[in-house]
């Protein structure tokens, strides 16, 4: 069995288990995965993040704190403009708000929509637990 994050084209993720990797090309090609949010059957594999150490390994522990003080700067130094972040971003692009770093929620098509308008943003990914 194999585990795949996918997304649909309206921006939808979640997740789907496949015997192998042909098996989800096959039924993608054919429209037999469909978005649990908005039954679209145009589903693609979403970005996904590999497990490469072990919690107890002290490398892991060590990259994992290293992680979290870079998460916490991040929130720290930016303002939250939560669902506001596209409009937002830009406002600040067009020099009709103050110029300042902001963090904030966008969905995939909002993400894409700045970045294809030359606005650059970053995501920021939520943190590992310890159990991972």
């Amino acid at each position: 069995m194999i585990h795949y994050s996918l997304i649909c084209d309206a921006g939808h993720s979640f997740d789907g288990w496949f015997r192998d990797s042909a098996t989800f090309e096959a039924q993608a090609a054919d429209g037999r995965i469909a978005c649990p949010f908005c039954d679209s059957t145009g589903i693609s594999r979403d970005v996904m993040a590999p497990s490469v150490a072990r919690p107890r390994d002290k490398a892991a522990k060590k990259l994992r704190a290293k992680l979290r003080e870079l998460h916490e700067e991040v929130v720290t130094q930016t303002e939250d403009v939560g669902e506001r972040f596209p409009q937002e971003a830009r406002a600040i692009e067009e020099g009709a708000a103050k110029r300042r770093a902001i963090r904030g929620h966008a969905t995939f098509e909002e993400a894409k929509a700045l970045l294809e308008e030359g606005i650059e943003i970053l995501p920021l990914p939520g943190l590992p637990n310890d159990g991972n």
